[in-house]
Parts: structure tokens; sequence; C-alpha cells
């Protein structure tokens, strides 16, 4: 291990060990620097490992948890997940690095409800979030983003740089910007079959 991170980096890896046992008992690593606001509305499953530069974020409407992440979750370097009304990772879920997860924006866009001016400061303006779910066995790619209202199926792939606005279905690779699906499992072949 010394040859492969160096002196140092087996420095920083031993610490962030100790601080994962003493903080988060049922995860398996979390590398510091590791930022986590309002934890106790967070709950992070067993075998939790994160890259650096890490921040999980809750703003609960009703003081209840409303960040969820499953077991055997792996997030990679400077992932930022923000939570208000649920943001749901289910177990096996693989997050590369540089990658947003958020339910909430400053002020409504949609068609729903009140609309925003932009007229109006954006820092004053009301929180609104939809819940995000992702399912079990998903991989999101570097750079992705998963707005809210978003469910990603179980199994899916999102490819780098992706922007998942809408929901995808489940066993389905999605690319682009927005993303859009691209291919599919096919469980008789076993194969990725196009779109």
């Amino acid at each position: 291990m010394l040859e492969r991170y160096g002196f140092l980096g087996f420095l920083k890896l031993g610490v962030s060990l100790i601080y994962t046992k003493v903080f988060f008992k049922q995860a398996r690593l979390i590398r510091l620097p590791f930022d986590i606001r309002n934890k106790k509305f967070i709950e992070i499953g067993k075998k939790f490992t994160s890259g650096v530069g890490c921040r999980i974020e809750a703003y609960p409407e009703n003081k209840e948890k409303v960040v969820f992440i499953g077991e055997n979750v792996q997030i990679n370097d400077y992932v930022h997940i923000s939570g208000m009304k649920g943001v749901r990772l289910g177990n096996n879920v693989l997050i590369a690095s540089k990658v947003f997860i958020s339910d909430l924006n400053h002020g409504n866009y949609s068609d729903e409800g009140s609309i925003d001016s932009p007229d109006t400061p954006p820092s004053e303006r009301k929180l609104y979030a939809k819940p995000i779910i992702i399912e079990d066995n998903v991989w999101l790619g570097e750079f992705v983003s998963v707005l809210p209202g978003v469910t990603i199926g179980k199994g899916s792939i999102v490819g780098a740089n992706s922007v998942v606005s809408k929901s995808l279905p489940p066993n389905v690779i999605a690319v682009g910007t927005p993303a859009k699906v691209v291919k599919k499992y096919n469980f008789d072949t076993k194969k990725w079959d196009k779109v």
C-alpha cells in the first residue's frame, strides 16, 4: 500500500480510516476532506466509500431524514449530494468524480405553482424541491448532473458529462444533455442493444 500511495498518501489514508471508524462506523472508508451538513438528516448505509472533497448536505422541510445512501455505495472525488425533499441512492451505486445530485433549486421555473421572476435575486428565491431516486446497481459517469424529480432505474448507466433532467428506465445506457437512452440491456441475448 505504501508503494501505491507514497508515504504522505499512506498517512492521509490512515487519518481518513481513523475518522471513518470514529464518526461513521458502518462505512468502509471516508477520505478527507469530507463535508457533511446536517448529519442527523442523512442516513449512510454499510460499506460506504467516498473520495476526497465530497459534500453531502440536507435541508429538510419537516426535520426528517432526507438523504438516504444504500449499502456498498461508492462515490469518488468531489461528489456533491444535496437533499430537501428526498435523495435516495440504492445499494451498490457507483458514482464517478465531480457528480452533482440535488433535489432542490433556488426558485421554481416549471409550469407548476408559483414561478420566480428574474428580478428577484437568486439567493432570495424560495427553495423548491422534487425527490430524486437512484435505484440499485446504477453507475453515474464523470461530471454527471442529476436534477430534481428524476428517477434512474435499476442497473442503468449514465455516461460522462450527461445531465439527467428526466427519469430513466431500468437497465439502460443514457448519454447527453439532456440524457437520452442509447442502449437497453437484452436479458435474452445478454447484450446491450442500440435503441
